[in-house]
């Protein structure tokens, strides 16, 4: 287990997260949604993102050991969360359905909607290569 986080590592969060932020990004039901959702949802999908990553990094990443690393442990899961925000912004904004001046709500709940599962995908991808 690598005990920084280096540039490989931003690089496999922001494959990750590309690839599963494309394909729904894509998706009329995922912008429909994050138009309707409720305030309390998004805060709790946004919870939901930062639990899941949270185990997972906890399991995969540190198995079970961030004792002595507890810092790199939370950057992490900050860091893999708002990698994946922006690479999701970037995709929406990419595809047109990123509406940050006209309707900057929506334009944050789709961000947000589409960041959970996307994030699950950078973590996956970052984990791939640790001892």
């Amino acid at each position: 287990m690598k005990s920084s986080f280096n540039f490989e590592d931003i690089i496999q969060i922001c494959v990750g997260a590309f690839a599963l932020a494309v394909p729904i990004s894509f998706s009329e039901e995922a912008w429909q949604l994050a138009q309707t959702l409720p305030f309390t949802n998004l805060l709790l999908l946004l919870s939901l993102s930062f639990l899941f990553l949270s185990l997972y990094t906890f399991e995969s990443v540190f198995q079970r050991n961030i004792r002595t690393r507890r810092l790199l442990f939370v950057s992490r899961i900050i860091f893999a969360y708002v990698i994946t925000f922006f690479i999701v912004a970037l995709v929406l904004l990419s595809i047109n359905k990123l509406p940050l001046l006209t309707e900057p709500l929506v334009a944050l709940k789709r961000i947000v909607v589409i960041s959970m599962p996307a994030s699950m995908g950078a973590i996956i991808v970052d984990s791939f290569d640790k001892e």
